[in-house]
């Protein structure tokens, strides 16, 4: 992992009676392992008290200044910043961290009323009391690096993630490399929530992880879908995981954190703004392997999502709707660009899946015409939808011979196709045939 050596001594970082970030607390708080998690949480106060509210923290390895230091960059930096991104890339987030906090000469790329803004915030960060409500919350830090981490969000580059916060027992990088977007309008039809549900409800029967935003409308009805069909579903929020939004859905996010997981940039209790929704769709886009589009105007989030999944180079795909409906506009020129065309699961999980996952070949139902001879069909068509015609008749509308014509006339008699009036051939009103399993009943 990125990150500078913790400072020589442990620099009092945080003010008196804190810890520096690479420095254990005095008084007794604790590095704490946990074998089956890949992120780090707030525990309880240690037995012997001490630190900052007494509380330790425990991750993949010993609490370090990296896991500190992204904590408390998670909360002064804005998600997607790529000017932070590139600091934490050149100097390390020990060092970002120690800046912001000490405050001083501003670094490159901002300037200092931007700096002095920043440096506002990182006075009152406190990254162990972060852990400790995301611990209350049943959440977790996951940093780049660590065994939970998902790989494919480094495609960001400098906007990639400090790091996520989670809520939910699986492991994202697992549920990560088998997942879809499905996104779309909040304000969508009755046809757009259908479509949603049904598709998600399709990839999750097929094992794979749906993902989406939490939102009113497609997301929502995405995530219902998953979980009406025994699936995973995954909600990435543009807000903290201990504060679901919309409030609306706080029982369908609390049951995806109990189903699911529920994902987050932004620290606890962190509220959502315009720009922040946005952002998040980046992760939406990054974290899988291709975006669904399901109904989205010409200014929905959901394009930007599409957008994002085009730059990393991941599918794009997008539900059609109607020509009149303003709501498929958008789903239109993505697909107009070069965003597949998708009905179900099944080609959806064509593009996205591995080889071989191809979805049934289509085609209209069988007729029992279908199973005749061709030149017995040409005779059946050479017969007039009323009235009747003599074999000589049926031979030269069939370009055929009389002695054909008659041979066919019954075998079709045979099937219940045509029945004999003197010299003339008719159609019958109702053949009397059963075609079942694509056999012939002779």
């Amino acid at each position: 992992m990125t990150g500078d050596a913790a400072p020589a001594g442990g620099d009092a970082l945080f003010g008196a009676g804190d810890v520096s970030f690479g420095a254990a607390a005095a008084g007794g708080d604790a590095a704490r392992r946990d074998e089956a998690g890949g992120g780090a949480v707030a525990r309880g106060p240690d037995p012997g008290g001490g630190g900052a509210g007494g509380t330790g923290v425990w991750s993949d390895g010993p609490v370090d200044a990296e896991l500190l230091a992204r904590v408390f960059l998670a909360r002064v930096i804005e998600p997607g910043d790529e000017t932070a991104g590139r600091w934490v890339r050149e100097r390390g987030v020990v060092e970002v961290a120690r800046r912001l906090r000490e405050g001083g000469r501003a670094l490159p790329g901002v300037s200092e009323k931007r700096w002095a803004g920043l440096c506002a915030r990182a006075s009152r960060a406190d990254p162990r009391r972060d852990l400790a409500v995301a611990r209350s919350a049943g959440a977790r830090f996951v940093a780049p690096g660590t065994a939970e981490w998902p790989g494919q969000l480094d495609d960001l580059g400098d906007a990639r993630p400090l790091g996520l916060w989670v809520r939910g027992g699986p492991s994202l990088r697992m549920w990560a490399l088998r997942s879809v977007a499905v996104v779309g309008a909040r304000a969508c039809t009755e046809y757009g929530a259908h479509m949603a549900a049904t598709l998600a409800a399709g990839l999750a029967e097929r094992g794979w992880v749906v993902v989406s935003g939490g939102a009113y409308g497609v997301d929502g009805a995405a995530h219902r879908g998953a979980l009406g069909a025994g699936g995973a579903t995954a909600a990435v929020l543009a807000c903290g995981v201990d504060r679901p939004y919309p409030p609306g859905h706080t029982a369908l996010i609390t049951r995806i954190a109990d189903q699911g997981l529920v994902v987050g940039e932004l620290p606890p209790g962190d509220h959502p703004t315009p720009s922040r929704f946005v952002l998040r769709n980046r992760v939406i886009a990054a974290l899988t392997r291709g975006t669904v589009v399901v109904e989205a105007a010409y200014r929905s989030g959901s394009l930007v999502t599409a957008r994002a999944a085009r730059r990393l180079g991941r599918h794009v795909m997008g539900v059609p709707g109607p020509a009149t409906s303003a709501l498929s506009a958008g789903v239109h020129e993505l697909l107009r660009a070069d965003a597949v065309l998708v009905g179900d699961a099944a080609e959806v999980v064509e593009l996205v899946g591995d080889m071989g996952e191809l979805p049934p070949e289509r085609r209209g139902p069988i007729l029992p015409t279908d199973l005749l001879e061709s030149r017995t069909r040409q005779v059946l068509a050479g017969l007039p939808a009323r009235g009747t015609a003599t074999a000589a008749e049926v031979a030269r509308r069939a370009q055929t011979t009389q002695d054909d014509a008659i041979a066919r006339l019954y075998e079709l008699r045979a099937l219940g196709y045509v029945e004999r009036h003197g010299d003339g051939w008719k159609l019958t009103r109702q053949p009397m045939i059963s075609v079942r399993g694509g056999r012939s009943p002779c």
